[in-house]
């Protein structure tokens, strides 16, 4: 948020005198400056990787700054994905493992989907079409030609929710009331399935 190293420091010691007089203290750990320019470094904030990077659409010699999923909300993700898809999950049918997985990933990909996120979208679709295939592989002691006739376009059509060509760019994206958080205070990130949803006031054409 500053031009230079001297007014970021100076601004964070202004922060820091504000924050003794409310009683309060920067966390050590979680306090840093950080240089973006050139994208030089990065940092995360709620779940999110924040970096300057250069695009070629709109100015290659220009950097932008732009956001994705953090490596932590990833391995999250994988981790919950995995539960999802264990060997304690075989004795289900492949459509009920289908249906406790997308609201999972819808709620996931609408936090995130306001962001850079279509390369780490992809890659989870990826790992989820991986998960399900080695779930129908180890459910029952199929063999693997049989195993292979099940594409990701067959687990789509029964309904699998895909990430890929979700992406809303913040100028897309859905409107929201500026006195609204965007990120609730738990911030489960989509990872019980939960997903915000418009009122109907919000949602009524204008």
């Amino acid at each position: 948020m500053c031009r230079t190293e001297s007014q970021a420091r100076e601004a964070l010691r202004r922060i820091g005198l504000v924050m003794d007089r409310l009683g309060l203290k920067l966390h050590p750990e979680k306090t840093r400056l950080v240089d973006l320019r050139r994208g030089r470094k990065s940092f995360a904030f709620l779940a999110c990787t924040i970096r300057k990077k250069r695009s070629i659409q709109r100015n290659p010699r220009a950097y932008y700054m732009q956001r994705w999923p953090s490596p932590r909300a990833m391995q999250r993700i994988r981790h919950r994905v995995h539960e999802l898809t264990d060997a304690r999950q075989s004795g289900k049918d492949v459509k009920r493992i289908i249906a406790e997985l997308n609201p999972v990933l819808r709620g996931w990909g609408n936090y995130f989907r306001t962001g850079n996120a279509e390369r780490k979208f992809n890659q989870l679709d990826s790992y989820v079409f991986t998960r399900l295939a080695h779930w129908m592989l180890r459910r029952g002691g199929q063999r693997v030609a049989r195993v292979e006739k099940w594409s990701r376009e067959r687990f789509f059509g029964m309904g699998l929710y895909q990430l890929r060509g979700t992406v809303c760019y913040p100028a897309q994206a859905t409107l929201r009331r500026s006195s609204l958080s965007r990120v609730q205070e738990n911030c489960t990130h989509g990872l019980k399935g939960d997903s915000w949803k418009r009122t109907d006031a919000e949602s009524a054409p204008r």
